[in-house]
């Protein structure tokens, strides 16, 4: 009883160090005004477009977008790798360190930006097979897609970037980048498509192009950036094997992790549609909002990259677990509402994005699992910023791993025959699967000591 009644005093301590919350909502909150972008530029991608006279223009641009939606995602490592690293040598003082996380990093996205332009036809080739689109919409999309490709190194590098401003507890500069490559790309999307009528290939050289300006953008402020932690550029350092080796290692084990993610929302897609287009429409419908709902919670799960690896660095426990107590709240807060909102306005939601009425009764019917999909998930956003920025991409990879694997495709098998509400249901169990292993590995690196070791 004692020993409860103690938990319950820190946890009520630790709630209220307010320094913590404003270092949490510092970063947390300009994260989120960038995610909002990502989904603004896709809906003007496809208005733009949506305005010329044939309808596969739109097919097109959807088809190329989505191509690239699923490589570049494959390589979020680069940014989630990046943060964690930098933040645990902004936390130990070593600015040596922090250009060469920086420098190391840059190479490898420069590295996989020329093998992604070198591979450009195989991958193409792969892509549409598996697209299986209509030779109208193959055609354009095809166009898109290889003057797309062109963007690769800038793209990759831009994560980079991003990553390296995040561990450096700088939000406002990755806040920047993003409103001006996508502000970019929007200006020029309507000057291509309307002033020059320009079609798909326009929508890709606006993406190409600002994507180059937003790197040249970053490499400046990076350079005022590091002005202000007097350091020097070692080779030695830069080259060195051993953090090579936990660089690759790191990587490797995020993208597996990213593999499983992409590989359950691609499952949950492909079976959906076997339940007929409107079951797969109306699931379309629900994770348009189920998007909206993670780039809030990936607002705090990046504050909690930076703090947490800046506290890892110090060797700090108890800066850590202030961290995770203060953005565990917030989270669980936005989840809740999140959650009561859908109930309260899910259906209104799904009319603003579709008004075809058949499709707003199916969705309906599985608003429910919407509604709670917040609340299931809140504990994984918040522990992938956890182990992100305690670099421990393995731990990750392997609740991930026992998430896919062990959970989620069993209880899918298992709840088969409820159809499209097993299907939800399976997901859910997913959700809970990845923070239940997640919070449960935290606590025994913590009883075992190791938990503040890189």
């Amino acid at each position: 009883m004692t020993s409860i009644t103690s938990i319950v005093q820190q946890f009520f301590v630790l709630i209220s160090r307010r320094a913590v919350h404003a270092q949490v909502w510092r970063l947390a909150f300009p994260i989120m005004l960038s995610n909002v972008t990502v989904p603004l530029l896709g809906i003007v991608d496809t208005a733009v477009v949506g305005h010329l006279p044939e309808a596969h223009h739109i097919g097109a641009v959807a088809v190329g977008a989505m191509i690239f939606g699923v490589v570049f995602w494959g390589f979020g490592f680069l940014r989630m790798g990046t943060t964690g690293l930098t933040a645990q040598a902004n936390g130990a003082d070593d600015a040596d360190e922090m250009r060469a996380v920086l420098g190391r990093a840059l190479v490898l996205a420069v590295l996989f930006g020329v093998v992604l332009l070198l591979m450009q036809t195989p991958i193409a080739r792969l892509a549409f097979y598996l697209v299986n689109a209509d030779v109208a919409v193959a055609r354009e999309g095809q166009v898109y897609f290889f003057i797309r490709i062109l963007s690769a190194p800038a793209t990759l590098a831009n994560y980079v970037i991003l990553g390296w401003f995040l561990g450096m507890q700088n939000a406002r500069v990755p806040l920047l980048l993003l409103l001006l490559v996508n502000g970019v790309n929007i200006l020029l999307d309507f000057y291509f498509v309307s002033v020059l009528g320009m079609a798909a290939d326009g929508v890709a050289w606006a993406s190409v192009i600002a994507e180059y300006i937003g790197l040249a953008t970053g490499v400046q402020l990076l350079a005022r950036e590091l002005k202000r932690y007097p350091g020097v550029w070692r080779l030695e350092r830069l080259l060195d094997k051993a953090r090579i080796k936990s660089l690759l290692s790191l990587n490797q084990d995020i993208f597996i992790r990213t593999l499983c993610l992409m590989f359950t929302l691609a499952f949950f897609t492909t079976q959906g549609a076997r339940y007929g287009e409107l079951i797969l429409a109306a699931n379309a419908v629900l994770f348009q909002m189920h998007t909206f709902m993670a780039y809030g919670l990936d607002g705090f799960s990046h504050a909690v990259e930076a703090l947490a690896g800046r506290a890892v660095g110090r060797r700090d426990e108890q800066s850590l677990l202030e961290t995770i107590v203060s953005a565990g709240l917030w989270s669980a807060l936005m989840s809740l509402v999140f959650a009561l909102f859908i109930l309260s306005h899910g259906d209104r939601l799904v009319g603003l994005i579709t008004n075809i009425e058949v499709v707003r009764l199916v969705a309906h019917d599985f608003l429910p699992w919407l509604a709670l999909l917040p609340l299931v998930a809140v504990a994984g956003f918040l522990f992938d910023g956890v182990f992100l920025g305690a670099t421990r991409a393995r731990e990750m990879r392997n609740t991930m791993l026992f998430s896919t694997l062990l959970v989620f495709l069993p209880s899918w098998y298992l709840l088969r025959g409820l159809g499209n509400h097993g299907l939800w249901l399976a997901f859910n169990l997913f959700m809970i699967a990845r923070g239940a292993s997640m919070l449960w590995l935290f606590l025994r690196l913590k009883r075992s000591g190791v938990l503040l070791r890189p």
